[in-house]
């Protein structure tokens, strides 16, 4: 049976300016550096955010943008203080796509390589609920 999400890993070229955008636009906390051990494939680093397990890898494999994303829940009210937060870190906001009344507000933003960002307003019975309404 499956249990919900263990973890989300993000691949980055580097790991130092990634752990700066991550505690202080995001606001995780690091939990784990591999320094120079290599239990994984790459030197990572763990985070907590929103009592989320996030894994950060570090090699040069980087693609190209998508529209693969992971969304953080965030309150309405915060999302003024965190657009902030992603502009002072020099990152760029995609605009938003079209959305049904209801379904609540996000921000997308790319980090420095290209990995997709929302943070979102809504839950999933608002958005199932606005969806129905059409």
């Amino acid at each position: 049976m499956l249990g919900g999400i263990s973890h989300i890993t993000f691949v980055v070229r580097d790991l130092d300016r990634t752990d700066k955008f991550f505690r202080e636009v995001l606001g995780a906390e690091e939990v784990y550096d591999s320094g120079e051990q290599r239990y994984s494939l790459y030197r990572e680093k763990f985070y907590t955010a929103g009592g989320q397990w996030i894994a950060v890898m570090e090699t040069e494999e980087i693609l190209n943008r998508t529209y693969h994303h992971v969304a953080f829940r965030v309150e309405k009210s915060s999302l003024t203080a965190y657009r902030k937060r992603i502009e002072q870190a020099g990152l760029e906001i995609k605009p938003s796509r079209s959305r049904v009344d209801g379904e609540g507000e996000s921000i997308y933003f790319y980090d420095y390589d290209n990995n997709l960002f929302e943070l979102h307003t809504g839950t999933l019975q608002e958005r199932l609920a606005a969806y129905k309404k059409g």
